[in-house]
Formats: structure tokens, sequence, C-alpha cells
């Protein structure tokens, strides 16, 4: 993804979950603030802990001179420093490239600190390490990821939205299993997804008039009802809907053709119906670079577009490019929402 920096006067406070801690998260987070040029454009804070995060550079070949500010509190952050809100003083057991409860309970406590602090404005941005959807499951956890959960923190709706050079895709049912998707499809769900990434393209990337293409859920987008009729009876008519309210719709597109086609290039974001319909073409594009965005939020949420890497955590060959990627759009996102906000404060009747 093309790192465009943002050009702030004042440095964005970004709050970073640390995830798991038996993955690749620290090891990309400290790659990414190695870098001290990433100061000059926000001020980093994690919610975690200096003592995994100094287990963790220990594992790296490079990086052994930076050094962590240890705080009680985000509002206590230092510009030009690695700031770690450090979450318990307790030792923490790491197993590295393991699944384990401890793992699941230092996720949990990481995400919902930084909430808090979205909440009470002591941050201003959040960008999440990557999750075990398995392990971080507890009576206070019962998502199947970071975006149903954020969904919740904040009580709104939301749209997962991959994001890199070549392309922005929206996922409809986000992480859900393939057999419940024709059901979870209805008019209402398409529409209000349809909606949110018309207004996150302008509000969020500054589209003024944003170009969506919607996917087709059955192959060929049913064949005029020969294979389904739910592109019939249930995306065309929500396309044709939006249209009336000015939206920028077209569609449903079979994916194949689209994605064989190119036909992609021709649009500024792309609406899936299913998980796998969008994230196999876009990490074919962008496996190393691409970032996952939460569309709808009151707060910029972004995440690396890769998991834990248990198999390759503590080995040092993790990639930093998707997580410098995920601080950078969510820096520019902030921007363009402060952009655009002032713009339509006061508009004409």
């Amino acid at each position: 993804m093309e790192e465009k920096k943002p050009n702030n006067n004042n440095r964005v406070r970004l709050a970073i979950t640390q995830g798991d801690i038996n993955g690749v998260g620290y090891e990309v987070i400290l790659k990414t603030f190695s870098d001290n040029r990433m100061y000059d454009i926000c001020t980093p804070i994690l919610y975690g802990s200096t003592k995994v995060a100094s287990y963790h550079k220990k594992l790296l070949a490079q990086h052994q001179d930076m050094t962590f500010s240890a705080l009680n509190d985000a509002s206590e952050a230092s510009p030009k420093r690695f700031n770690v809100v450090n979450l318990t003083n307790d030792e923490i057991k790491i197993d590295i490239g393991r699944s384990t409860d401890v793992a699941g309970l230092q996720s949990r406590l990481s995400l919902n600190a930084a909430c808090a602090d979205l909440k009470a404005g002591k941050v201003d941005v959040l960008v999440t390490a990557p999750i075990n959807k398995k392990n971080i499951q507890a009576p206070d956890f019962d998502f199947p990821g970071h975006t149903e959960y954020l969904s919740h923190q904040f009580g709104c709706s939301s749209l997962m939205m991959m994001v890199c050079d070549r392309i922005r895709i929206g996922i409809v049912t986000n992480h859900l299993a393939l057999k419940d998707v024709p059901a979870a499809i209805t008019h209402n769900l398409l529409f209000d997804k349809l909606m949110l990434m018309n207004e996150s393209l302008k509000r969020d990337f500054g589209v003024p008039m944003p170009k969506i293409a919607v996917l087709a859920l059955d192959p060929h987008a049913g064949d005029n009802g020969i294979i389904g009729d739910q592109d019939m009876t249930v995306v065309k008519p929500v396309i044709d809907e939006v249209q009336k309210k000015g939206v920028l719709a077209y569609g449903p597109y079979p994916s194949d053709g689209f994605f064989g086609s190119s036909e992609f290039n021709k649009f500024d974001g792309v609406l899936a119906l299913y998980h796998d319909q969008g994230l196999i073409p876009f990490k074919l594009m962008s496996f190393t670079e691409g970032v996952n965005y939460t569309a709808g939020l009151p707060y910029v949420r972004t995440s690396p577009a890769h998991g834990t890497g248990y198999d390759i955590a503590g080995k040092d060959k993790a990639s930093e490019q998707s997580f410098r990627s995920a601080v950078y759009l969510a820096c520019n996102i902030l921007r363009n929402r402060k952009e655009y906000d002032e713009l339509t404060a006061n508009p004409l009747k």
C-alpha cells in the first residue's frame, strides 16, 4: 500500500492494542516504530506491557536500542517516544506461537482499555494488532472478531472494509459461516451497508461522488433465475433503491468475471456479500500491505490485514508493511474526516 504520510500540524494520539502476545503483533509494532520518522506524524500509545515488549524486542536482530516509556494513563504520553500503558505489573507467561488462555485475556484487557480511552477522548484513533478469535472468547467477549466487538462497544452499525492502493472492498456479512450467508442477505442489511460504504468513501476517503460495484451472491448472478433468484429479488432491488437516493451503485456483478476482467478498476469501492468473496481477490492483490478498516464507527479504527502468524512468531520474519500502512491510513482518515466535517458543517439550503 502506498505510504502517504499525513500532513498534520498536531501529532495524532494513536492507540495500539497488543493483540495476541504469542503472535507477530509485538514484532510488527516494534519494527514499525523503530523508524523515528513515524513519530513526526503520531504519538504511539500501546496498551500492553513493557515486560512483554522487552521480551519481543530481544527476539529481533535489530532495534535493540528502542526504549519504552511506561505509563499509568494515556494522558501522560510523550511525543517522540514509544509509550506503553501497562495493563498489569505482574509477570505474563509468553508461549510464542501457541494459543493460550493468558494471551486471550491480555487481548481482551488491551481492547477494553483502548476503547475506554477512545470514548474518554484520551486518544484519537485505534490500530489493533491481530487477535486469536478463539482464545479471546469469554463471557464479556462473545464476538467473531474486532469488527463486531467494536460495533457493540460504540453502539452502531459498521462495515468491514479492506483497503489497499488498488481497491477498497466492503464485506456485507463479515465473519459468518457460508451456509448462513443467503438468509443473512436481506433488503435492510444490504441497504444499510451500501449507504455506509457510500458515506465512508465520501467522508473517510475524500471521494465526492463514489461509484460502487455490488457483487452477486450466485454464480453468473443467478443466470436469470436458473441457478438462483436472490440476486434478482433482493440485491438488484436494493441497488435500484439507493440509486434513487443519488448513490452511484451498480450490479450485481458475478465476481469471477468482475475481477478476472479487471472491471474493479472502474469503481471507487466494491461491496462483496460474504467474507471470501471479497478477501480472496483482495489478498491476491495486496497480501503484505493491505489494511482492514472499520467504516461507520464514531472513531477511526484500522488493523493490518493478516492474522497472528503463529508459524513465524518469534523468528524475526514478520513484515511490518501492513501494520505501518494501517497507521498511515488511520491518520489520513482522521484528517479527511476533519476536513469533510468542516466543509459540510454549514451547507447552503
